[in-house]
């Protein structure tokens, strides 16, 4: 049977990489008879990129007016967009498009609304995919999105995946774990890796710094999205117990005598109390900002999958 895809690709300094990518890509649409659109998203490139994309059809170009990044450059592409399923996949070659049909097959026999590309063998230097495996093993720890390999851009999505979602940071490597918050159902294949043949890696520690920052960020939205006070509120009301015994330690101490202003049972009782204090406001500040912030957008906490009605 067969689809109607967006194919979206961020690119930025990858002249040598567009053309021969392309040609893959429109191979394996018409090769597979895919009602298809290819969108390439120019995230500020300073080489000849956008001088090469003016050359190739049929495309459609989304020219970013400076560097913003991978996620965003993605986001625009994704908005772009207006077939069924979204494909996404990065533009220095290193990804094989002949894995498209693939996996939207497997997408489909496992009823699946996202499916992701696991570079089982990758074909990336020792320093690379040792930094990789690394941030895999947290982020499983964090989050467990049952994904192997979540900074594969390789994905397939269904298109009200994205309803209501805007990607921002590094958020990009996260976006099955975000979907599987909402109840979307998550799963993956193995693909193939590639090693890059021309132009250079984008990837940098800044980068990796971003993205553990905003797996956090996740980690947190899946846990307390929607209940910051019992995080926040719990840990405060953990301090002022811890302040309140301390306390007890410092009426003892000042009835045998000793002066307030020498006890550090005191000064620790004061900080303890007022952190926990903080704490305990900061998370009713943060419940306020939560509510509002789904009483003001499309966002909700949850995601409806069918819906119908019987007379």
């Amino acid at each position: 049977m067969s689809a109607s895809i967006s194919v979206v690709v961020p690119v930025m300094n990858e002249q040598d990489n567009v053309g021969p990518l392309h040609a893959e890509i429109l191979e394996v649409c018409r090769r597979e008879g895919y009602d298809f659109e290819i969108i390439y998203v120019d995230d500020g490139s300073s080489d000849a990129t956008v001088d090469v994309l003016r050359t190739l059809s049929p495309v459609k170009v989304v020219e970013l007016r400076r560097n913003f990044g991978q996620t965003a450059a993605m986001d625009a592409g994704i908005k772009a967009s207006t077939k069924e399923l979204i494909v996404t996949m990065d533009g220095d070659r290193q990804n094989d498009p002949n894995d498209i049909p693939m996996l939207i097959t497997t997408m489909r026999q496992q009823r699946l609304d996202v499916i992701s590309g696991w570079r089982k063998n990758r074909q990336d230097p020792f320093a690379k995919n040792f930094v990789s495996r690394g941030a895999n093993l947290l982020r499983k720890i964090l989050i467990n999105d049952g994904i192997h390999d979540s900074g594969c851009s390789l994905k397939v999505y269904k298109r009200d995946a994205f309803e209501g979602l805007t990607l921002y940071g590094e958020m990009h490597r996260f976006i099955p774990a975000i979907l599987k918050i909402k109840g979307y159902r998550v799963g993956e294949a193995v693909v193939s890796h590639r090693a890059r043949t021309a132009g250079e890696t984008k990837y940098n520690y800044r980068r990796t710094l971003k993205g553990l920052i905003d797996m956090t960020s996740v980690w947190f939205w899946n846990k307390y999205a929607v209940r910051p006070l019992h995080l926040l509120g719990g840990i405060g009301l953990l301090f002022m117990l811890m302040g309140s015994i301390a306390g007890m330690f410092a009426v003892v101490e000042v009835l045998n005598g000793k002066a307030v202003n020498d006890s550090g049972w005191a000064l620790l009782t004061t900080f303890l109390f007022l952190s926990g204090l903080q704490l305990f406001v900061a998370g009713l500040l943060s419940d306020i900002a939560i509510k509002t912030y789904f009483g003001s957008t499309r966002d909700v906490s949850y995601s409806i999958a069918n819906e119908f009605t019987n007379e």
